[in-house]
């Protein structure tokens, strides 16, 4: 290690843990990211902030919560006082972020970055000055440049829909073009020490490649819940996502003339197209880890690799995230620190997001600031602590900053079941108690893995409760969580 490591930070949007290898899955294709778990530290249990994009990836760039920062639902920039990883490092290193930002003014570079590549132009309605609107995003140009046409209207001028962009070849997708562009900052700025962000969009819906038909979706090994409603004693919001679900998706997929589009076909293709994306992304990554290690510093560089939250994919019959299954929070989360270890190295036990920027400030030797909310896990890459007694919280503070006709299905006395905050609790010990509306729900990961039963009522379990919360209870008081929760 030199006095100034760099850092490569890879993190896709809407990836589950068990789509790689090193979390069970080898019937996907992912060959360069089973490369970089095999000499990897790989967090066996690794879980987002909140199953959202903006307030997840606040945590992911600031190391606070979401209700702490104030990026309380998405969409919601992110506050000028509140620091970047970027600006808490040393004014020597060059700091990038390329892909998608969610976190305000997609288009500008900001927050203590000094190069911007940007990959998204849905998000204009949001912008915070009108000059913003006149900035297309970089994956925009290039399209352009390629001679695609812009033909979908937004906020005075065309831009590319993500379905089409999704459906367009390899050569010219969100994935590859941030591979590229990652890959040049690499060779540029191989002489200097370095910070490089990469979000990548995929697999995020529209679940479409041009790698949809490399899985034959009758082949695809489904899960107990799939398909299955939520238990009927779930909390509001799993109801709430599953009406969401049937009321979205009703007469889509391979079957539309049927009179309830959530077919077998359906989400089978949806899985398929989902798996898809993930090729499409290891092969972005592969580039990205290439130019690593033809410049010559893979040795001296820092490699993360995670996402912003999960996705349901039919389980539970529900799409996409926004609830406390497994699937929408649980993560792949895999550091890689060479002058640690080259070898693979599960790490047992729950580790949460807010911890991320106090490792890596910690392994970049960056004195931690006093604000950030999460602790260095470096001693436990090291081998002499573990996370065999941590526990993990999901900061719930709300879905969608409202616009103007945005329909909710659900309300909870006029306020949205979306913006009603819950707290969840995942205890050490493998349990999870989610609290913030009637019903409560607890379930016991370890027996029940796929969250079929829940057992707040269960008598037996009354002192349970009571311990998880007193504990949701204390980390309240050290976060300022002002949320009144009770049990």
């Amino acid at each position: 290690m030199s006095e100034k490591p760099n850092l490569l930070f890879i993190f896709t949007d809407q990836q589950r843990a068990d789509t790689m290898s090193c979390y069970g899955n080898d019937l996907i294709e992912t060959p360069n990211l089973n490369n970089l778990a095999d000499s990897s530290f790989v967090f066996e249990n690794a879980y987002v902030s909140t199953p959202i994009c903006t307030p997840s990836r606040s945590t992911i760039m600031t190391g606070t919560w979401p209700h702490t920062n104030g990026t309380k639902k998405n969409n919601i920039p992110l506050p000028e006082d509140v620091k970047t990883l970027a600006e808490m490092l040393p004014s020597d290193y060059k700091k990038a972020y390329h892909g998608k930002w969610h976190l305000g003014d997609e288009v500008i570079c900001q927050h203590g970055f000094d190069e911007w590549v940007s990959i998204e132009d849905l998000y204009r309605v949001f912008y915070s000055k009108p000059e913003y609107l006149e900035v297309m995003s970089d994956y925009h140009n290039f399209l352009i440049e390629k001679g695609f046409s812009p033909f979908k209207k937004s906020e005075g001028a065309k831009v590319f829909p993500r379905d089409m962009a999704a459906s367009l070849p390899e050569e010219y997708t969100k994935a590859n073009f941030l591979g590229d562009s990652a890959s040049k900052f690499i060779h540029d700025n191989k002489d200097r020490p370095w910070a490089l962000y990469v979000n990548i969009f995929e697999p995020h819906s529209p679940y479409n490649s041009s790698f949809n038909n490399l899985y034959d979706r009758d082949s695809i090994p489904v899960p107990p819940t799939f398909m299955k409603d939520p238990p009927s004693n779930a909390g509001s919001l799993a109801i709430a996502r599953k009406e969401e679900t049937v009321e979205k998706l009703s007469g889509f997929g391979p079957n539309p003339d049927t009179e309830d589009g959530l077919t077998e076909d359906f989400w089978r293709e949806t899985i398929a197209g989902y798996w898809g994306n993930v090729t499409l992304v290891d092969r972005a990554v592969g580039k990205i880890l290439k130019a690593l290690e033809d410049s010559g510093v893979a040795d001296n560089t820092i490699v993360v690799y995670s996402s912003e939250h999960g996705d349901q994919l039919g389980e539970h019959n529900i799409i996409q995230k926004a609830v406390f299954y497994q699937q929408s929070i649980r993560v792949p989360m895999l550091i890689r620190v060479p002058w640690i270890s080259k070898d693979h190295k599960m790490i047992p036990g729950h580790y949460g997001h807010i911890d991320t920027v106090p490792t890596l400030l910690d392994l970049m030797g960056v004195e931690l600031p006093d604000h950030l909310q999460g602790v260095s896990r470096v001693p436990v890459l090291e081998g002499s602590e573990d996370l065999s007694k941590n526990d993990v919280v999901i900061d719930w503070t709300g879905r969608d900053e409202v616009t103007p006709g945005h329909p909710y299905l659900v309300e909870t006395d006029e306020t949205p079941i979306w913006e009603v905050e819950h707290r969840t609790l995942i205890s050490h010990d493998n349990w999870k108690l989610t609290l913030g509306s009637d019903p409560i729900e607890l379930y016991d990961l370890e027996n029940d893995p796929y969250e079929q039963t829940n057992l707040s009522n269960d008598p037996s379990e009354s002192s349970r409760i009571e311990g998880m919360y007193s504990r949701l209870r204390k980390w309240q008081e050290e976060t300022d969580d002002s949320l009144q929760i009770s049990n």
